[in-house]
């Protein structure tokens, strides 16, 4: 008893699960604000995260993205999604590009996302594809390190 409540007034990741609650409020706050631009700053591209038990596989919505323009890397357990959507892919190939909007909802330019993974990814085990603006990561998990039977020799 006396040393559960030690750990809890005495955790040093207390303080960093606060940060991140008061993070997570600010911005579910700024999600429900509407912007002018139309997307949250540091939003695009729309992510999705899940995994099996073999593999976490990460959904990246980039329609108009050019794949060439995209950099992924992952060092430890961050995954770093960069790269540039041009304005002019925005409009069909035959239309002209105005001088000025008066209102632009659909982002373009550059772009950086970094999300955390789970701790039992293995970034040597990384494919990546792009179909109909959607790019799909698979990330295998590393091995279970499982115990080692040691037999005891009689001599």
């Amino acid at each position: 008893m006396l040393s559960n409540l030690w750990m809890d007034v005495f955790d040093p990741f207390r303080q960093f699960d606060r940060l991140q609650d008061e993070l997570d409020r600010l911005f579910d706050l700024t999600r429900a604000i509407s912007p002018i631009r139309g997307v949250v700053r540091g939003t695009f591209p729309a992510i999705n995260v899940g995994e099996t038990a073999e593999e976490v596989k990460v959904y990246v919505f980039a329609p108009g993205v050019d794949p060439q323009k995209v950099e992924l890397t992952i060092e430890g357990n961050l995954l770093s999604i960069s790269g540039e959507r041009d304005a002019t892919s925005q409009l069909g190939v035959s239309e002209v590009k105005p001088e000025r909007f008066y209102r632009q909802e659909r982002f373009s330019g550059r772009f950086q996302r970094i999300i955390s993974l789970p701790e039992s990814i293995d970034p040597g085990k990384v494919e990546a594809r792009y179909t109909d603006g959607i790019i799909v990561i698979t990330i295998g998990k590393k091995e279970e390190i499982k115990p080692r039977q040691i037999p005891v020799e009689v001599k």
